[in-house]
């Protein structure tokens, strides 16, 4: 039936997640939540359901529309999700590009010497 799709399938369809076993961690992983309550990737959508997503840092908000047979390019993407993700949020992830916000693993440490002379140079090279 064209209902029955799972939630893991369908962010890969449409172009969240970029393979769908990194949909399926994320979702297992708690970053995926409809009506506030974390899903299983077995989880069978409909159409109508919000899905909050954490994509760090940003929290994407999107309203399913229908289901695609298969995934689908770029384009077409909003003929089955809404985007309903405030611009508070676009801008906040807009200021962390432009004050050459940095991100690391959880658990590594600061950055050592060499690595900050390293980044130094790469953002001279990318003109940040």
């Amino acid at each position: 039936m064209q209902g029955d799709v799972r939630i893991d399938k369908w962010l890969w369809e449409v172009r969240i997640y970029k393979t769908r076993s990194l949909a399926t961690e994320c979702i297992r992983s708690g970053k995926v939540r409809i009506l506030d309550k974390a899903v299983k990737p077995s989880r069978i959508i409909k159409p109508g359901e919000v899905i909050t997503i954490s994509l760090n840092p940003l929290k994407k908000i999107v309203k399913v529309l229908g289901f695609p047979k298969h995934r689908v390019g770029a384009i077409l993407v909003e003929n089955f999700m809404e985007d309903l993700t405030p611009q508070e949020e676009y801008d906040k992830l807009k200021t962390n590009k432009e004050t050459g916000f940095e991100n690391r693993q959880r658990g590594i440490g600061r950055p050592t010497k060499k690595e900050r002379r390293i980044l130094e140079i790469l953002k001279k090279q990318l003109g940040k």
